[in-house]
């Protein structure tokens, strides 16, 4: 019944008071190419990307995901390399790019169309090898040293929580992976799925069994785009039905991340 009253929702929202209708590949990618937006970082995750090491460039279910999705318009794909998803919603009225995946978040609905989640999204932390910390609370302690990225949802939600701990916020995701593994950095506060690929590069680190944050991967378009936002709707709810998101999932190591209903 809510599958029938969800697919009820997107024909309305393609042909009623909108009255929005893809008419072909130019009114979703006019430059000729898909634009796909990634964030890339040292970790994979359901959303970021990281760096192949035999060809440098992007790779992960968002890459898959953007692959589909040109394969669909019968386009050229081309991705468009970010530090985060703020920085992709910032860059989202200069015409760079036409499609992308981002954690839901509120602050990002005056830049972004927000279409269907494909997974679930959860935030938690990483601890250093050798700290003492158990739980969330433990981690706001005075003297504690905590990073988290600089334009994410997480780092808005860690900025809020966190009272006696001191925060830094990072840029380059690279820069904060690289401390945590020297120490330098008490917890590391990242969607969980990139924390568990970091924790089994950097030996010793530990994620907390704590969600500090739940929400959902959900697919964009540029502020204003009414048509490609609703083709992009239709194309997610496609690629969850016919288990391209699935595959895309487990050819990434998330075998046990659940496709959002």
């Amino acid at each position: 019944m809510l599958r029938h009253v969800a697919t009820l929702g997107l024909v309305f929202v393609m042909t009623g008071t909108l009255g929005v209708k893809a008419e072909g590949p130019s009114d979703i990618a006019p430059t000729g190419s898909l634009r796909v937006a990634v964030a890339v970082g040292p970790a994979a995750s359901a959303f970021w990307t990281t760096r192949d090491p035999s060809t440098g460039k992007p790779r992960g279910v968002t890459v898959e995901l953007a692959k589909a999705a040109a394969d669909k318009l019968h386009v050229l794909l081309q991705l468009v390399e970010y530090q985060s998803s703020d920085e992709i919603a910032a860059a989202s009225g200069r015409d760079v790019w036409d499609l992308s995946f981002m954690p839901a978040d509120v602050k990002r609905e005056q830049f972004v169309e927000q279409g269907p989640a494909y997974v679930a999204y959860m935030s938690g932390y990483l601890v250093r090898a050798g700290s003492d910390i158990r739980s969330v609370a433990d981690v706001d302690r005075a003297g504690m040293r905590v990073g988290c990225i600089e334009g994410t949802s997480t780092s808005r939600t860690v900025e809020k929580s966190l009272k006696q701990a001191k925060l830094t916020k990072f840029v380059k995701p690279q820069e904060a992976a690289e401390l945590i593994g020297k120490g330098e950095l008490d917890a590391l506060a990242m969607g969980i799925g990139a924390l568990e690929d970091l924790s089994r590069k950097l030996p010793g680190t530990k994620v907390l069994d704590e969600v500090i944050q739940s929400t959902g991967v959900v697919v964009v378009v540029p502020k204003g785009k009414a048509v490609a936002k609703a083709w992009a709707a239709h194309f997610l709810d496609e690629a969850k039905a016919d288990g391209t998101v699935r595959r895309a999932l487990d050819r990434n190591g998330f075998t046990n991340d659940k496709v959002a209903p």
